[in-house]
């Protein structure tokens, strides 16, 4: 990135609470025009808490938010789909009583209709299985296959910044690494990542740069390969 050229994303300060407890305790962190940047903590640790206040399901206290050089504090959820922030929800909250197809096109509400085909042929392109079980009742397919289709909804508003929440949750090791190919295709393709994701080791290996979220605050920051290789980083997130 030139040194005027501002990041796509910019959290300075932010707090949030629920209720008395101080959930976010003023982290400030930034994610460039492509990359990958990941967040990783324990659980409780306010990776969630994070991004749902990023993408504006919940309400800072205090702190800023700018995305895309503007300011984005206070704008709902379902606007700042319109200024290119899509959000894989943790848990994948797909619809489930609707088919594959219908999901795909409820994630390109902010796309004009005759650019529909096109977004669902882009996310046909990542995921081919999705493709085939398009006429599939969403609740009927695997957990992988769920957590294709959450993924392939947050990428049919063409984002500019597309967040992952927990990617991984629940999944056998076979579909991880599976859903960890597609990240890393997703990125090559130019699609900038926020990732939040429990499992460290795959998280730091495919991101540029990682931040270290311990009880709503950072404690570490810096080069992911850096941070795979940090004594305190492996005890802690790695089991080593």
């Amino acid at each position: 990135m030139s040194e005027n050229q501002l990041p796509l994303l910019k959290v300075n300060n932010l707090h949030v609470y629920y209720g008395a407890i101080h959930a976010i305790k003023g982290i400030t962190l930034e994610v460039n025009e492509g990359e990958i940047v990941t967040l990783i903590g324990a659980n409780g640790a306010g990776k969630s808490t994070t991004l749902n206040t990023i993408v504006g399901l919940l309400k800072p206290r205090q702190g800023s938010i700018a995305f895309a050089g503007m300011p984005v504090d206070g704008v709902p959820a379902s606007k700042m789909v319109y200024r290119g922030l899509s959000l894989c929800p943790e848990g994948r909250r797909i619809f489930q009583q609707m088919t594959v197809k219908d999901n795909l096109v409820m994630g390109g509400f902010s796309r004009p209709n005759e650019e529909l085909q096109e977004s669902m042929e882009h996310v046909y392109s990542f995921f081919p299985r999705l493709k085939e079980r398009e006429k599939q009742i969403a609740g009927t397919l695997s957990g992988g296959e769920q957590q294709m289709l959450a993924m392939g909804r947050a990428l049919m508003s063409k984002p500019k910044l597309m967040m992952l929440d927990e990617p991984s949750m629940g999944l056998a090791p076979i579909l991880v690494d599976q859903i960890f190919d597609i990240i890393r295709e997703l990125h090559s393709s130019g699609v900038t990542i926020l990732l939040v994701e429990q499992n460290a080791q795959m998280a730091l290996s495919v991101a540029n740069r990682a931040y270290v979220l311990e009880t709503g605050t950072i404690s570490m920051s810096g080069n992911a390969q850096d941070l795979l290789q940090n004594d305190d980083v492996r005890k802690a997130y790695l089991g080593k």
